[in-house]
């Protein structure tokens, strides 16, 4: 009798490489294989890496050794390991880890499965799948969903053509490829059919998605909120140089498109912007943030920061720190400078000590949470539709979200409904902020929403 084998996939990074991980466990599915969520169970542990930033390859290792200290122990028989680490590293990683069984650049995964199927059969395998080349601009594959029924994330394109100095990740996913309308539509058909009620956009740079087929990002988010179905639309890693203003149209008006943008803008002076080589002056994005305020009222924008670019000064930090609390960016990322091998930023001068970036990231992340503390609290007495991302826990607790919030990387919207099912949404009242600055909220009784 064949062994079916029982596998589990840890995954690790963002939004993106969640979806490759959604592929790897769809193809593992489709060899038969008994897929677990448990990893301590499972005997064959599938590790889907990350090598965005420094931090990021640490828990990858982290993460691997912690496997590999399984399999010396005799706790799990195979190790796989996929993703943006390997893709980065290639070969050399098969030298540093030869207990790995497997390592598998970024690809479609198939031959990663197969591999796996041999595995759980006790047949021998090649240790190492390097990509056939740059993923193609077609669509996506059928995904095992790794998030709940209430969203999941729709990628519309591959690979990024910016050139910033700190990132790594044109080298790691290529140059920017475009998928077409029609399979991006097609991806989002099925998915609504799914039962998912909000589409979250994602790709390397969204507001790149057409222009290397004369088409704009608008004309595919009004195509996608058109369709048939109850769902909405949520637009990630908008850029703010060339911006495609008719978004704005769709930000504002549209019912299905949640007037919210992702839009990283890394820092707040136009000397540190060049440093960085990004496409825009801090003149053009604070422009941008200012227009969409007017053109788009009520709006949410989040945004990412780098703290500590070699020849950062205390003087942009205070323009950092002034930005965010001018332009009231509650819901932001910050992140400390990585030197990152084979990019510009790596080979500058006038590198920033560590304790200082430190400090600096410190500051701006109180900025941050002073503002996000008295935005929350502008959202006290409010009564909004939200939609419930979690079953209720053993008290009856559910955790929601609302257009304010993002999923996995904004914060939620506690509420108590004991019969609330993931997916539904909830009519409530928000009533207090919590010391995360998470929003507890009562639900509205059915008859006062009716």
């Amino acid at each position: 009798m064949t062994n079916t084998g029982l596998v589990s996939l840890v995954h690790l990074g963002c939004a993106r490489n969640l979806i490759d991980s959604e592929l790897i466990l769809a193809r593992l599915a489709e060899q038969g294989l008994t897929v677990t969520g448990d990893a301590a169970q499972a005997e064959c542990v599938v590790l889907n890496t990350c090598s965005f930033i420094g931090p990021a390859r640490t828990e990858s290792y982290e993460a691997l050794e912690g496997l590999l200290q399984r399999k010396r122990e005799g706790t799990l028989k195979s190790v796989v390991v996929a993703g943006c680490l390997v893709q980065r590293y290639k070969q050399t990683l098969r030298e540093d880890f030869p207990q790995v069984d497997l390592f598998a650049e970024i690809s479609d995964y198939r031959g990663l499965a197969k591999s796996v199927r041999a595995l759980a059969d006790g047949k021998k395998i090649q240790d190492y799948l390097s990509s056939p080349g740059l993923r193609p601009a077609e669509r996506d594959d059928a995904r095992m969903l790794a998030t709940p029924g209430s969203y999941a994330y729709l990628r519309i394109s591959h690979g990024c053509d910016h050139t910033c100095s700190f990132c790594a990740i044109p080298a790691i996913r290529g140059s920017h490829r475009s998928k077409r309308p029609s399979a991006v539509v097609e991806e989002a058909t099925e998915l609504i059919a799914a039962g998912v009620r909000e589409l979250v956009i994602v790709a390397e740079d969204s507001t790149a998605w057409g222009r290397d087929f004369d088409m704009e990002l608008p004309e595919l988010i009004h195509e996608v909120a058109d369709l048939e179905g109850d769902h909405r639309v949520r637009i990630m890693y908008a850029y703010p140089g060339r911006f495609p203003w008719g978004l704005a149209e769709l930000l504002r008006d549209h019912p299905r498109v949640v007037p919210y943008l992702d839009i990283p803008i890394q820092h707040a002076t136009s000397r540190m912007l060049k440093a960085m080589r990004r496409t825009a002056s801090v003149d053009q994005v604070t422009s941008t943030l200012q227009r969409l305020r007017k053109e788009v009222p009520g709006i949410t924008l989040r945004t990412t920061m780098l703290v500590g670019f070699p020849g950062e000064q205390e003087e942009d930090v205070d323009a950092l720190v002034e930005l965010i609390e001018d332009a009231r960016l509650a819901r932001l990322g910050a992140f400390p400078f990585s030197l990152e091998e084979g990019t510009h930023g790596a080979e500058l001068p006038d590198r920033v000590d560590k304790k200082v970036i430190e400090q600096r990231l410190e500051r701006v992340l109180q900025a941050r949470d002073r503002t996000l503390k008295s935005v929350q609290e502008g959202h006290v007495g409010k009564t909004v539709t939200v939609t419930v991302d979690e079953p209720p826990d053993g008290e009856g607790w559910v955790v929601t979200r609302g257009d304010w919030d993002a999923p996995e990387v904004d914060p939620f919207i506690q509420v108590f409904a004991p019969e609330a099912q993931v997916g539904q949404d909830l009519r409530v009242t928000i009533r207090e902020v919590d010391e995360e600055f998470n929003l507890i909220a009562e639900q509205v009784p059915v008859e006062e929403t009716a």
